[in-house]
């Protein structure tokens, strides 16, 4: 085993690359064998060449913050994370079951509402969620794709299970970072590369300029597909202008856009007027359109959801999708799923308890400090108690905010998540991860080979979001000789 390696500690978590400190996993087992104790002692030279890649290339995020709007640069590992190309294939299938039904759940909200009917979910869980959109009753959409990308967020608990954190399907984002990672990982580790059976990520952007492509509601040899951004200050721009740029499709502004009297959206360009058939919006619902939502947005249309209500052009994702984007209302997913598809999940949700039940509420305000709290429509990590980690005073404002309003929390148990080696200061040292992969839902359905690995480079943190000192890793779908690694 290597040396480096040989004091590795592999306590009380799941490590994605050693069982043991000298037992690598499965897919990992190409990685240490193509990489000896030199090159693993040269792992802060690798660090700081990829972190140079980054700065050259431009890869960066915004952060808010009350001093102002501050541009980083992507903050990256370099040690990859690797998964089974048997076991991906399971999850993958788990992933595109579990968009399949959310989507199906979307149309029968805003329209025959069977799932409320059948008593499966409660109604008022539903009415009372702020991302439900009235306006959106009625509207039936090709191939019901509502959420056309999303995100899900997976983790891996102490057992070596997989479960679903959450789901993303307003404007989930970090796809770009997922593909800019491989490229720097290339980059600075080409050799590797060569002799390694890693499944490509590259095709994404055609995958989803293709699936944007078939919502187009009407025939057309080819759709015009524009991506609608709320400008150069959003934190996520780097993401809007490089998908653009990938799909060879317009990168727009609301102010680029007008809808005429026939109710058709139409881009602003050199020569005039181009309709637009498909408009990826990276704009949340309360800016998309003035006339509907809220009245002082200058980053939406008007008249944007006259054009779509009318089938005049498709929006993904489609307005009224973040109704399924809700923390309360993933509790309700594996019923989903069963209900729409009658199949059992593939992939579990975490256990979560409902502080709007009276029971579940109990429990809860009996256990906080054993407890993560979150709010039901917070994103980035904000808004969360990690009751292991929290001050007495911490714990007294949750159980006020909590008993105020029940409806707007969720607590799951304190998962032990999964680690992988990370390069420190002191050398290679496990760092919890969690793992976002994009799928895609049009007239087909499509899975990254992998997705976004975010990991918690604060010892012993569990946020991984960039936001807050979190960082990514390249994600190795990897074909091994035996594919036999789910078999432990």
């Amino acid at each position: 085993m290597l040396t480096s390696l040989r004091h590795y500690p592999v306590n009380n978590f799941y490590d994605e690359a050693l069982a043991a400190p000298d037992q690598p996993r499965e897919s990992a087992k190409q990685l240490f064998s193509q990489l000896n104790d030199t090159f693993f002692n040269s792992f802060q030279e690798l660090q700081k060449s990829s972190e140079a890649a980054i700065a050259q290339m431009g890869i960066s995020f915004t952060v808010y913050s009350d001093n102002g709007n501050i541009d980083r640069l992507w903050p990256f590992d370099v040690f990859p994370r690797t998964i089974c190309s048997q076991e991906w294939q399971s999850i993958s299938t788990g992933l595109k079951q579990r968009l399949k039904a959310l989507n199906l759940f979307i149309e029968d909200v805003y329209n025959d509402q069977q799932i409320f009917k059948a008593k499966v979910i409660p109604k008022e869980v539903i009415l009372s969620s702020k991302d439900y959109r009235p306006e959106c009753r009625g509207m039936r959409l090709k191939h019901s794709s509502w959420a056309c990308i999303c995100g899900s967020d997976l983790v891996r608990d102490a057992s070596g299970t997989v479960y679903v954190l959450e789901d993303n399907l307003r404007v989930p984002s970090g796809v770009s970072y997922m593909l800019e990672n491989r490229a720097v990982m290339k980059q600075v580790m080409p050799e590797v590369f060569q002799d390694m059976n890693i499944l490509p990520i590259d095709q994404y952007p055609m995958q989803l300029l293709s699936m944007l492509r078939s919502l187009c509601p009407h025939e057309s040899d080819n759709p015009e597909v524009v991506v609608l951004t709320p400008g150069i200050f959003n934190s996520a721009y780097y993401e809007h202008s490089y998908l653009a740029h990938e799909m060879g499709a317009e990168l727009v502004e609301g102010s680029d856009l007008v809808v005429l009297e026939d109710n058709c959206v139409y881009m602003r360009n050199i020569e005039g007027l181009k309709r637009v058939d498909v408009i990826y919006r990276r704009i949340d619902d309360a800016f998309l359109d003035p006339e509907v939502f809220r009245k002082d947005s200058a980053l939406g249309v008007p008249g944007l959801m006259r054009a779509w209500k009318a089938g005049n052009v498709a929006i993904a994702n489609a307005p009224g999708c973040g109704v399924a984007d809700d923390k309360v209302v993933y509790a309700y997913v594996p019923d989903m799923i069963r209900f729409y598809l009658n199949e059992e999940p593939i992939i579990e949700n975490v256990p979560t308890y409902l502080c709007s039940r009276k029971q579940d509420r109990d429990y809860v305000l009996g256990h906080l400090s054993e407890l993560v709290v979150k709010p039901a429509n917070e994103s980035g990590g904000y808004g969360l108690l990690i009751g292991p980690k929290a001050s007495k005073e911490e714990i007294e404002t949750f159980s006020k905010l909590i008993q105020d309003n029940p409806r707007n929390y969720i607590a799951q148990p304190t998962l032990n998540l999964s680690t992988v080696p990370t390069v420190c200061e002191e050398g290679l040292e496990p760092r919890h991860v969690d793992l976002r992969p994009f799928i895609l839902q049009g007239e087909k359905s499509y899975v990254t080979a992998g997705g976004l690995t975010r990991v918690a480079l604060q010892k012993g943190s569990l946020v991984v979001n960039s936001s807050q000192g979190g960082g990514s890793k390249d994600t190795w779908i990897v074909v091994t000789e035996e594919d036999a690694c789910f078999q432990e």
